[in-house]
């Protein structure tokens, strides 16, 4: 919703008609696991430079493994992923894409199934539930992508975007310890300041980056998946209220933040961020791993950099996490017209081997077990040990309510971003939210 939109998955947007045709389809595919791995292999996903080239790699080593297989690979731009995909599933010509069906929760009582929860439930993926390579996959991961029960998708690897990048020599320098509360956060910014630094940097030309704040928020405040699921079902029971008790405090937080950061940052974007972080601008700036490669580009040996969970909450444990999404998930389709070479491929691409190579190129956080990552990941498994997932992989939007109550806190509409004071902005997202029931 808010993350990284190009490695974001795009849905179907298939017709009725194209599920009855692609079903058929899948009624009559060739190939399976047991089927002979040549051909064409036909692949597609959604475009991305650090995946781009981890995905021609894994290509490479598999022609050389299946030397009677040719793959031809598609990275599409993702705003036009969604209907390159809806196209190629109808023909029948792609065999490995990206889905990620996602399971309604309870508390979301009348939403219409996404495009990929439809085609799932059609038959349009293979499911991989009962596959070996699956096991691979550490388990927690694979409770955040089952659907219904299966699994129809192979996990790429993990983001996490509710931490703060900080200079390490700026902390250093002027006696900063890594803040653990939100008491301790604020004196960290504090003495930033008095000393003449900008404590953070955020992009907020295009809004959504400036979300990573409200995101963070809600981690920290509502630090379990069972507290977010609450939270969740509280607002769509209509017994909790945006604009009151810690709903009202993760706004608060927001407009902290937003105070500590550097003048006019509404019309800075959000590429800008590494290289004011590296030419010293601001000591802290809060984004996602995803971004750990161009950022240690930017900063070059000029100085370290240190990664943690935002401290929203005033209980220390409850900032010891950080929350982070599965990203790009591959899946089989149904209809693939060689499906013995795309179960092929993605157990070759979930041997440990070949995806420690991958997740080396993309940066990403391995979704599998006992995997050497990056010096910079390794320095943050304290908080990654379990898989925690983001406020926005578990929210549902209601899409009677207003663009208030989206998110649903309504962080763009509070000054400098918008207009608004928090109070008024928390009111004007409630009022949205109750004229959708």
């Amino acid at each position: 919703m808010l993350t990284h939109t190009a490695r974001a998955t795009a849905a179907i947007g298939v017709t009725a008609l194209a599920l009855a045709t692609i079903t058929a389809c899948s009624s009559n595919a060739a190939g399976g696991a047991g089927g002979d791995v040549s051909g064409t292999l036909q692949i597609l996903v959604s475009s991305s430079s650090g995946s781009d080239k981890a995905f021609a790699e894994v290509n490479e080593a598999f022609m050389k493994k299946y030397p009677d297989v040719k793959v031809e690979f598609s990275a599409v731009p993702n705003e036009n992923f969604n209907s390159t995909r809806s196209s190629r599933l109808t023909a029948g010509n792609v065999d490995v894409t990206l889905a990620q069906p996602r399971n309604v929760p309870a508390f979301a009582k009348d939403v219409s199934a996404s495009d990929d929860n439809v085609a799932a439930d059609a038959g349009l993926f293979v499911d991989l539930t009962d596959e070996a390579f699956m096991k691979n996959y550490t388990p927690t991961v694979l409770d955040a992508t089952t659907y219904k029960g299966k699994q129809y998708t192979v996990p790429t690897g993990l983001s996490y975007y509710s931490g703060v990048y900080y200079n390490k020599k700026m902390f250093a320098d002027l006696g900063l310890d890594v803040p653990a509360t939100w008491a301790q956060f604020e004196a960290v910014a504090g003495k930033l300041q008095a000393a003449g630094i900008t404590p953070l940097g955020i992009g907020g030309k295009d809004s959504w980056p400036a979300g990573l704040t409200m995101l963070a928020s809600v981690q920290g405040l509502y630090p379990t998946v069972d507290d977010k699921t609450a939270l969740a079902t509280g607002l769509w029971n209509n017994t909790l209220r945006l604009n009151d008790g810690i709903q009202l405090k993760v706004l608060d937080r927001v407009n902290s933040l937003y105070s500590m950061a550097q003048k006019n940052f509404a019309g800075v974007g959000y590429d800008a961020i590494p290289a004011g972080f590296a030419a010293g601008d601001f000591a802290m700036t809060i984004d996602g791993t995803w971004n750990q490669t161009t950022i240690a580009a930017a900063v070059g040996s000029t100085f370290d950099v240190g990664y943690f969970p935002l401290p929203a909450s005033d209980n220390a444990a409850d900032n010891s996490t950080l929350a982070g999404k599965v990203e790009l998930r591959l899946a089989a389709a149904s209809s693939a017209p060689n499906k013995a070479a795309a179960l092929a491929y993605l157990a070759f691409f979930s041997d440990p081997s070949v995806y420690a190579g991958f997740v080396a190129t993309t940066g990403f956080a391995p979704a599998q077990p006992n995997i050497t990552a990056s010096t910079f990941l390794d320095g943050i498994s304290t908080y990654t040990s379990t898989f925690s997932p983001a406020w926005d992989t578990i929210w549902v939007s209601n899409q009677n309510a207003g663009p208030a109550a989206v998110f649903p806190f309504n962080y763009t509409a509070i000054a400098p971003l918008g207009t608004m004071s928090v109070q008024d902005a928390a009111n004007q997202a409630q009022a949205a939210w109750s004229a959708a029931f």
